[in-house]
């Protein structure tokens, strides 16, 4: 849960959500417009920023301190000064790399016992108590180890979607038949996935643009009617290089830099603007299952291989959805902070990616998401992967462990293997997606179509329209993936609307 302060006026303001700041009668709800500028390019606004001039998020681990005096005196900028850092991720990660567990079996043990206790003491709760269940790697080593340490069996939950290639929901079932689990679960409609949609400004609070953000209401839901509290298995990305661009990208990179940058421009130029419908079908002949916006990723990084002079540009490029391009947001300073990936001195570069995710990515996208959508169902969703000690018996476990085999999690698979048969997980990462770059083109495109107006937003003020109305085209031609960065200019248009229509009420 987020925790907003700054000031309304000249009066000294905090809550955990910005509603309750909206209602003092002195707000004044200045768009910043240099937070707009990093929404647009992360589809999620990092901390310490909000969407507001002088309304900042308190980052994790930290307190702030402050005086009558100091609150007395509005600020356009955080008050570094009165904030200290009582946990520090950066700290751990170093103390990880000096003292590595050197045995494998070691660290599986070391790891299993820590995440037992976190999950027994996250599981406990005067109120009912389950699991999501997505039967990937993550949710289930959570689940496994919850009901080989319980004397009942677990509650657990997981939704199915009707789309071909989306529903996940077969291989969770095997996953909770083979560990006993007391198992739940829904196929939602398509109608029911789009219903959610007109709920997200109000829920999120402030523009937030992670697509996934609705079947994670509506497991939310679905598990709120049998518990109050559900674990997740957030966070095993992040500490255990679950994502493939931290196996990807240093590989990638290799091969890059043996050549000039005018030739990479040269082979990567002219193979980008074939459309990404052709290289999503493309990567479709590849072994496996869905791997969704792979074919925009692809004509990314062919679109970027001229342009980038290091590993952390080309990281930094598939993080940001407008990278080497003008910013779709009318001024605003476009100097902005830029990603965080210095976690140790010669730390290895997939350390240093996955770094950079822990500390952004996974508190600002990932728990603001999950936090969100469980809470406007009065579902408390608890974490063990970030259990203070699981993170730091992580970062003591050698990334050799942890990457083998040309993909990341290999020692929580090891763990997992204890308890589930390895073939039931032996497919590639799919994630928690749903179709919304399709349905924009389909049964969305009217609503995204009257948000992205250009007379409109040229009275707004926010984006260029012609900008914004390019990216489209290019979408709805299938020249172009864009679907994240459309996804999150709709979600600030929606959520500005949301905006007008409450103060108009209010008044």
């Amino acid at each position: 849960m987020a925790v907003y302060y700054g000031w309304a006026g000249n009066d000294f303001v905090f809550a955990s959500e910005l509603k309750a700041i909206r209602a003092h009668p002195r707000f004044q709800g200045e768009i910043d417009r240099r937070a707009l500028r990093l929404y647009a390019s992360r589809t999620y606004i990092p901390a310490p920023f909000s969407i507001y001039r002088r309304l900042f998020k308190l980052e994790p681990g930290c307190v702030l301190t402050i005086s009558p005096e100091a609150a007395a005196v509005p600020l356009d900028a955080p008050p570094q000064e009165r904030i200290h850092r009582y946990w520090s991720y950066r700290d751990v990660v170093r103390h990880g790399l000096a003292n590595p567990i050197e045995d494998e079996t070691d660290a599986l043990d070391g790891l299993e016992q820590a995440l037992a206790k976190a999950i027994s003491d996250q599981s406990v709760a005067d109120v009912p108590v389950g699991a999501f269940l997505s039967g990937g790697i993550d949710s289930s080593t959570i689940v496994a180890l919850y009901q080989k340490y319980s004397s009942l069996p677990v509650r657990t939950f997981t939704i199915g979607f009707e789309e071909a290639g989306f529903n996940e929901a077969e291989d969770a079932k095997a996953v909770a038949k083979h560990l006993g689990t007391v198992h739940s679960e829904r196929t939602v409609t398509v109608k029911e996935t789009r219903d959610v949609i007109p709920l997200l400004p109000a829920m999120y609070d402030e523009p937030f643009a992670d697509s996934s953000q609705i079947p994670t209401f509506l497991v939310s839901r679905f598990a709120r009617e049998k518990v109050t509290v559900a674990l997740t298995g957030d966070g095993g990305d992040e500490l255990f290089a679950g994502y493939n661009r931290h196996v990807t990208a240093p590989q990638v990179w290799q091969r890059l830099r043996k050549l000039p940058k005018p030739l990479r421009s040269a082979i990567g130029s002219p193979l980008s603007r074939l459309p990404s419908q052709f290289w999503h079908g493309a990567a479709g002949l590849l072994p496996g299952r869905r791997r969704p916006h792979l074919g925009g990723n692809i004509q990314k990084g062919l679109r970027v291989a001229g342009s980038v002079s290091n590993l952390d540009e080309l990281y930094s490029s598939f993080l940001d959805e407008w990278s080497f391009e003008k910013s779709p947001v009318r001024g605003g300073d476009e100097s902005g902070p830029g990603w965080d990936m210095d976690c140790a001195d010669d730390a290895p570069d997939t350390l240093r990616m996955m770094y950079c995710d822990a500390i952004s990515y996974l508190p600002d996208d990932i728990l603001c998401k999950v936090d969100r959508a469980s809470m406007a169902v009065s579902l408390e969703t608890r974490v063990p992967y970030l259990d203070h000690r699981v993170a730091e018996l992580a970062a003591r476990i050698p990334l050799s462990m942890k990457v083998r085999g040309g993909s990341g999690k290999h020692i929580l698979r090891q763990l997992l293997y204890r308890e589930v048969p390895r073939q039931l997980f032996e497919r590639p990462k799919a994630g928690f997606a749903i179709p919304v770059g399709e349905w924009l083109k389909g049964p969305l495109r009217p609503w995204a179509e009257d948000l992205l107006d250009a007379s409109r937003m040229a009275g707004e003020g926010w984006f260029e329209p012609a900008i914004v109305q390019r990216r489209w085209r290019e979408h709805l031609s299938g020249r172009r993936d864009s679907t994240p960065a459309l996804w999150a200019l709709l979600m600030f248009q929606a959520w500005l609307r949301e905006q007008d229509v409450t103060l108009r009420q209010a008044a």
